[in-house]
């Protein structure tokens, strides 16, 4: 399994009275139920309003793919104690995650049969494009490298990682949007084209390494190969996106509590 290892956590704090279990897979909408009751509310309470339709469809036998929730708790636990994991959290993450692979027969991070996924947010009431997202965790190198050989399609492979560096980069590590659209605006100029559909695959990857330049150049590292460390980083940034500047704005318009 190309999951491994988990980060160490700060000790729970002896006043913390939150539940201890903070994920649960979309199959098990009965246990959540067990919780919460049947009250629909509730769940999507605990679950956000994704996660609980998610975990609904997977129970009545809608073709899901495999997933899991972190809980709202879990969210407000870590927001509330100057973003910090709750103890157990990442644990019962890369456990679920365990799971997720046994269900799609895929790898994080294995080249030869990689899982790529998503960290998506979600609330007890409809914010729509207010909190962020991030996709196609998963892909990194050589990942990508073991992809077009997969698909013998380097042209989807590499628009998809590119993707997954801006989006990576913007959402998570906070760069702005311009240097990367800048210099993909000036690879279609360059080329005489109006789209980016117009780009062939040798163009994605020469957009792919540069986009890993910029994000170097603006956050002092390479942009992360471990698929752990994506998909860590983006669990904090989605529960960050909380307390944006869109969200807040959002739910004080929507009287959102």
């Amino acid at each position: 399994m190309a999951v491994s290892a988990a980060k160490p956590l700060p000790k729970k704090r002896s006043d913390d009275k939150s539940p201890s279990r903070w994920v649960y897979l979309f199959s098990e909408l009965d246990l959540v139920e067990q919780v919460t009751g049947t009250k629909w509310d509730n769940v999507k309470a605990l679950l956000g309003g994704k996660g609980a339709n998610l975990a609904e469809m997977t129970r009545v036998g809608l073709p899901v793919p495999p997933g899991f929730s972190v809980t709202t708790q879990a969210c407000n636990s870590y927001l509330e104690n100057g973003n910090t994991w709750p103890e157990g959290l990442w644990e019962q993450v890369i456990h679920a995650l365990s799971q997720l692979e046994e269900k799609a027969g895929k790898k994080l991070g294995n080249a030869e049969n990689p899982l790529l996924v998503s960290v998506r947010s979600g609330a007890k009431f409809s914010m729509p494009g207010m909190m962020d997202t991030v996709l196609n965790l998963g892909m990194n190198d050589a990942v990508a490298a073991g992809m077009v050989k997969l698909t013998n399609n380097p042209r989807f492979v590499y628009d998809a990682y590119r993707r997954l560096v801006q989006m990576f980069g913007s959402v998570v590590m906070g760069i702005p949007d311009e240097p990367f659209e800048d210099y993909l605006t000036e690879v279609k100029a360059k080329k005489g084209v109006p789209s980016d559909v117009d780009l062939n695959a040798d163009d994605w990857k020469h957009v792919t390494a540069k986009f890993q330049e910029i994000y170097k150049e603006h956050v002092g590292s390479e942009f992360p190969q471990d698929p752990i460390k994506q998909l860590e980083h983006a669990i904090e940034a989605v529960f960050g996106s909380w307390n944006g500047k869109r969200a807040i704005d959002y739910r004080n318009a929507a009287n959102i509590p």
